[in-house]
């Protein structure tokens, strides 16, 4: 019985003497997080991205908008960015994609990539973007229904789809 307490005690002591700690996962956070988003986190995903993402679930479309009174789809990525990744985006769907991402074809997108859709008419020009989340899912700002999580293969995104980007 002592030598196992001894053994015991000794591991626990490399183990904490060695600064390696376990990553602190706020299960409660994480399980609303995956309601809000009607999506699994798994432990290998950025927690931070899809905490941040679901806070915004639910707000309002504001042209210009910024807050969580109203947001639209550049504010939504510039704030989720800023809060996960501690990065500066432009505030246009276009000016993110040609000056803070460098192109990622649809196939190869990850966690985090931007999204960028065209308006169906100027297809040189993103008027549109989110953030992907994973599994074709991503958050966007939706003019219609505000902040919420949509599939790249639902008929508009797959028609008005222009590329991927990932933030520089």
């Amino acid at each position: 019985m002592k030598k196992r307490l001894f053994l015991l005690t000794s591991l626990l002591v490399l183990l904490t003497s060695c600064g390696t700690r376990a990553p602190h996962y706020d299960y409660r956070e994480l399980a609303q997080a995956a309601l809000r988003l009607d999506m699994d986190i798994d432990l290998k995903d950025n927690h931070r991205l899809y905490i941040e993402s679901a806070q915004w679930i639910g707000v309002p479309y504001r042209t210009g908008g910024t807050s969580k009174r109203g947001v639209d789809c550049s504010g939504l990525t510039s704030n989720i960015y800023r809060a996960v990744y501690h990065k500066h985006l432009e505030r246009s769907s276009d000016r993110q994609r040609t000056e803070n991402c460098r192109k990622v074809r649809k196939g190869k997108l990850e966690e985090g990539d931007l999204v960028f859709f065209h308006n169906g008419r100027d297809k040189r020009r993103a008027t549109h973007v989110g953030i992907y989340l994973k599994d074709g899912h991503f958050i966007h700002a939706s003019t219609s229904q505000g902040v919420i999580v949509s599939q790249l293969d639902e008929p508009y995104y797959k028609r008005c789809w222009m590329q991927g980007g990932r933030v520089k």
